[in-house]
């Protein structure tokens, strides 16, 4: 399983918001180059990086951050947050993104997204699927749509999908358990997708059940900030 590490980015900072909210907001970091350097430092390969001000804007906008990580370390960069265009897209990829997530625009805008698929190959875009109660949520989770998860991704797996970053809201933030229920519903009805699993990582219990379900990765954010998983402790699941 890949163990993927999130920075997320306001003002250029390394930030943590719990379930999306932008009132409640942690700065953890001025640098996010030297977050990411500790990772690469503690053998981490992959980074799931979020432009939390292109989420709301509506566009790409902390780009150079994603340039400045991209040049100055060999993480494999994942880059999502407000990608609403072809120009976004662009944008991610000439500053080194290895891939893109789609989530708002999956449901918003679904030729563009389907273009991407066409144009830079299924292995480069990830679906983001933000899921409130099993329905997805979209615009930096402030609105909640009423398109079932399963619906949702059975629809996109029809698309050739293969990447899914699945966040359960109710769980971000709070490092009070992933959602382990909706992860097992979904690996059996879609036993080849590559999931992703994002929200509520808290402990090396939680990494262990994500391993047992087989997953392809999880996302952790808040608990390595907060200190409630050590990176040292995260070695012995990264593949060397």
């Amino acid at each position: 399983m890949q163990i993927i590490p999130a920075i997320d980015i306001i003002e250029g900072k390394c930030v943590r918001l719990t379930q999306g909210d932008y009132q409640q907001k942690k700065v953890y970091n001025e640098n996010p180059l030297e977050v990411a350097k500790a990772f690469e430092g503690a053998g981490i390969q992959r980074l799931h990086l979020v432009d939390l001000d292109g989420a709301r804007a509506k566009h790409i906008v902390n780009w150079k951050v994603l340039e400045q990580i991209a040049g100055k370390t060999s993480l494999t960069i994942d880059f999502g947050g407000g990608l609403k265009t072809d120009k976004d897209a662009e944008i991610a990829f000439n500053s080194g993104a290895q891939q893109i997530t789609g989530g708002s625009i999956a449901i918003k805008d679904r030729s563009t997204f389907e273009g991407w698929l066409e144009r830079f190959g299924r292995d480069k875009i990830i679906l983001g699927a933000d899921v409130k109660e099993e329905k997805i949520a979209v615009s930096g989770w402030q609105e909640t749509t009423e398109t079932h998860l399963f619906d949702f991704l059975k629809d996109y797996r029809k698309q050739g999908i293969q990447y899914v970053i699945c966040t359960d809201i109710s769980k971000d933030g709070l490092l009070q358990g992933t959602s382990l229920e909706l992860y097992q519903k979904i690996r059996e009805q879609f036993p080849d997708l590559l999931l992703i699993a994002s929200g509520g990582v808290s402990s090396i219990d939680d990494i262990e059940a994500l391993l047992e379900l087989n997953c392809y990765g999880a996302i952790i954010g808040k608990a390595i900030y907060e200190g409630k998983i050590d990176l040292k402790t995260l070695h012995r699941y990264i593949e060397h």
